[in-house]
């Protein structure tokens, strides 16, 4: 028999996981970053931009790499992007190609450069060993069936010294917090992507997904077990978000 996973809060064979989670965000796609505005009130982007922060990148110097993975949209990109002035080279890694498409027309909008889009699973990457400088993934791991065999290759990717960031939803550590989370998350998230996308059900996977996905504690031994030292994390908004960092010695 197949080995399950969760896909929300049941279990699917881990073969069919990929091609059920490419449908929706092919449904959600063209409303993907107008949704996230919505559900978090714009926190997103504070959170966006302290990865961005935490991740530092140079302005001058050597060459510097960038692998963003599952960041079709462009969000994380065009941030480090400005950040950097241009220095960076981006690679954008998706396996959905309607998100990619909603990136490569946000880049050519906004006239952003240095950027490149790229059709890729996060568990496959085709990519040499040691070719990044650093490693990106924003709201995206925890829809991986794999997500011990992503970390996996986000490590092998990374050059000696490299570093990995990983933005994701999170376990709520605060009290009333987490009640009016859950509530908000199960009555109100559903019926707003409905109402924005036509597509509730999608949105109700989604929530669940970030119930199923293991707390901070349990991510951060994780990203361990695949290689990472220095292993740390940030928690966000009382925990909704966090980010875990890692570092490739």
């Amino acid at each position: 028999m197949s080995p399950s996973v969760p896909f929300g809060f049941r279990d699917v064979p881990v073969g069919d996981k990929q091609a059920m989670v490419d449908d929706i965000f092919i449904s959600v796609a063209r409303r993907y970053d107008l949704m996230n505005d919505l559900m978090s009130g714009g926190l997103h982007r504070l959170w966006k931009d302290g990865l961005v922060s935490a991740l530092n990148p140079p302005r001058s110097g050597a060459s510097w790499r960038l692998l963003d993975a599952a960041g079709g949209t462009g969000d994380i990109a065009f941030r480090v992007a400005e950040r950097s002035g241009g220095h960076a080279e981006i690679v954008v890694a998706d396996i959905n190609a309607a998100m990619l498409d909603v990136g490569r027309q946000r880049a050519e909008q906004r006239g952003i450069t240095g950027i490149s889009f790229q059709e890729a699973n996060a568990e496959t990457l085709p990519f040499e060993d040691a070719s990044f400088d650093a490693y990106t993934i924003a709201f995206g791991i925890r829809n991986v069936p794999r997500v011990e065999t992503a970390l996996a290759e986000a490590h092998r990717v990374l050059k000696h010294g490299g570093r990995f960031l990983c933005l994701e939803f999170s376990e709520v550590d605060t009290p009333v917090l987490d009640a009016i989370y859950e509530t908000y998350s199960f009555r109100v998230i559903p019926g707003l992507g409905r109402t924005v996308t036509g597509d509730g059900e999608s949105y109700r996977y989604l929530v669940e997904s970030i119930r199923t996905f293991p707390n901070q504690e349990r991510f951060a031994d994780m990203i361990r077990a695949a290689g990472f030292e220095r292993v740390t994390y940030r928690n966000y908004s009382g925990g909704i978000a966090a980010l875990h960092s890692g570092w490739k010695l």
